[in-house]
């Protein structure tokens, strides 16, 4: 006698029928696909036996319901992307949600290398010198007026050269007598230190450092010999040919301060009243 056949859980017998093993117990299709088979994430019916069952990140579809949101065209054995939890062909995705070239308005497809700056995007082959047409890539560039260019060309059209050694000034330059230097170029005109920010002043167009400038120039105190520069706002006494810093200018017998007051000569001294009431 033969031995029985049967499914594993309605007990009828598989003998002639088609049958599906499932951890070695015998089913018969219907049963299978009531106990065991997916549910289409887009139609919401099993996806039974003599179908194909796509799945992605736990979901399921038919074959034929496996297609784009958008256009409905098959995804099968097809790149696609995911939005909300749609499907999506790699073209509507793109034209919907990837960035747009900010040169040529285009796609900037998935996977193809972009180049972002404030908020804008470009194709590689997009970002180009606004003078050189040349690809920028990933070289240093400056933007101008909307447009970006390359250092070569941005220093050409547009930056100032320093008066001294006749090159581009591209960041950090001094404007003396309206025209352009380097703070390297721009020095005293004796000792050849940086002129830039500190106090200066010039004699005949030519800059010195305060240093300089009085030891070359200033006129020599009557009393202590060191220079006058009178700059700033320094306040000093002249007489007679004779300068003096204000805290020099003193009774040489008493040493009393002498400015806004009355006094005396003798020889190269200078005497207040009292002291020279002798001579």
């Amino acid at each position: 006698m033969t031995e029985r056949y049967d499914c594993h859980y309605c007990k009828e017998s598989l003998f002639g029928k088609k049958y599906v093993l499932r951890e070695e117990n015998p089913y018969c299709v219907k049963c299978y696909e009531s106990l065991y088979s997916n549910t289409c994430e887009d139609c919401k019916k099993p996806i039974g036996c003599s179908s194909r069952d796509l799945s992605y990140k736990d979901r399921h579809w038919h074959e034929d319901c496996f297609h784009c949101f958008m256009c409905k065209r098959s995804l099968v054995d097809k790149p696609f992307s995911t939005k909300d939890d749609q499907l999506l062909c790699t073209e509507c995705y793109s034209n919907e949600y990837s960035s747009k070239c900010h040169e040529c308005k285009k796609t900037i497809m998935p996977g193809t290398r972009k180049m972002e700056h404030k908020g804008n995007s470009w194709h590689e082959t997009c970002f180009t010198c606004q003078r050189c047409q040349q690809p920028i890539g990933t070289k240093s560039f400056i933007p101008k007026d909307n447009f970006n260019y390359c250092v070569p060309c941005y220093e050409k059209q547009f930056a100032m050269q320093c008066v001294h050694c006749k090159k581009p000034i591209t960041t950090g330059g001094v404007t003396y007598h309206d025209q352009p230097w380097h703070k390297d170029c721009f020095l005293c005109t004796g000792c050849k230190q940086q002129l830039s920010g500190q106090r200066f002043t010039s004699r005949d167009d030519f800059a010195y450092c305060l240093n300089c400038f009085c030891n070359l120039y200033a006129k020599k105190c009557a009393s202590c010999t060191t220079p006058i520069s009178g700059l700033g706002g320094s306040k000093y006494i002249s007489f007679e040919e004779r300068q003096w810093h204000n805290d020099c200018f003193n009774c040489k017998k008493c040493s009393m301060s002498l400015v806004g007051r009355g006094f005396l000569t003798e020889r190269d001294d200078i005497l207040c009243p009292e002291c020279g009431k002798d001579i």
